[in-house]
């Protein structure tokens, strides 16, 4: 059995283990405005269609997992689809994939317009 001591440096060991190990996750989001809704939906690109947004994460496979969760869309009526795809320590994920395709988040994704 561990004592307090030996049990927190375990704890802080398998801590640093995984932050040891991150990779370099890039995101790479293009937003699709709905009409008329550039300036607002590309606001978190500062200002442009198309960023890079970096996570540290210990695997491709989470890196993946960080893609899909940008995908998220609440804001039907500004932003029309969300593309994202991403590269891990400089290699494509899952082939340069779009997570964002059949996404629930996007009804007019396949719609001339946002209505």
């Amino acid at each position: 059995m561990l004592d307090k001591k030996s049990h927190f440096a375990v704890v802080l060991f398998l801590l640093t283990l995984g932050t040891a190990y991150a990779g370099d996750c890039v995101l790479q989001v293009t937003r699709t405005s709905c009409p008329g809704k550039e300036a607002e939906s590309y606001s978190k690109c500062a200002g442009k269609q198309s960023c890079n947004q970096s996570v540290a994460v210990a695997s491709a496979l989470l890196c993946a997992s960080e893609a899909k969760s940008n995908c998220a869309n609440k804001r039907y009526e500004i932003t029309k689809y969300k593309k994202v795809t991403a590269t891990y320590d400089g290699a494509s994920v899952e082939g340069g994939k779009d997570f964002c395709t059949g996404h629930p988040d996007y009804p007019h994704a396949n719609k001339p317009d946002c209505k």
